[in-house]
């Protein structure tokens, strides 16, 4: 059982009979006080997507959830339902949109390196790597000699995500998107 100290931003923990995510700590050291650091925690229900804000002392112990992560590669999208399969034992895992509401908008049917997160023997979410590779489908034609410029323009790839790109990107390029920042990274 950890401190609270040593837990890790999109760790799962145990908390008040119910497993969370942690996104987001916040550290702050109270003035004047003798004592420890307080941490300030954003954390998500894995199975309802329900947003918890808490704060915990540094010395205060939080369990470390059970989850397990299975490596997979999308087979289909079934109207609202994303159909993964595992990579190593080709077992099915069926997700619905709601559920992976952010990670959607970076899956493609190509993208590597995804990891389905099983709790119980059930599917709660899904790990993205830090960057994607999308195509894009629509956005100004490139113009020419722009390469030099730091201007940006709106491009729509084929999950429906808009980023910002350099002006010399056109239609067709395929192009790497960093998933924390939603940012356009590079050409792929």
């Amino acid at each position: 059982m950890p401190k609270v100290s040593e837990i890790k931003k999109n760790a799962a923990v145990e908390y008040d009979g119910n497993v969370y995510f942690v996104k987001d700590i916040e550290r702050s050291v109270p003035q004047g006080r003798a004592g420890g650091s307080i941490y300030r925690m954003r954390m998500y229900n894995v199975v309802t997507g329900a947003k918890l804000d808490e704060s915990f002392k540094d010395t205060d112990m939080l369990n470390i959830a059970d989850l397990t992560r299975r490596p997979v590669t999308l087979s289909y999208i079934d109207g609202d339902e994303y159909v993964f399969m595992d990579s190593e034992d080709y077992t099915s895992y069926s997700l619905n949109k709601e559920t992976i509401a952010d990670e959607a908008q970076f899956i493609a049917e190509d993208t590597q390196n995804l990891q389905v997160v099983v709790l119980n023997d059930v599917p709660v979410g899904v790990d993205l790597p830090g960057v994607v590779e999308l195509v894009i489908v629509d956005t100004a034609p490139a113009m020419k000699g722009s390469s030099a410029t730091s201007r940006t323009k709106p491009a729509t790839l084929t999950t429906g995500l808009v980023v910002q790109v350099p002006e010399h990107i056109s239609t067709g390029d395929r192009i790497r998107v960093n998933v924390e920042e939603c940012k356009f990274t590079g050409r792929a």
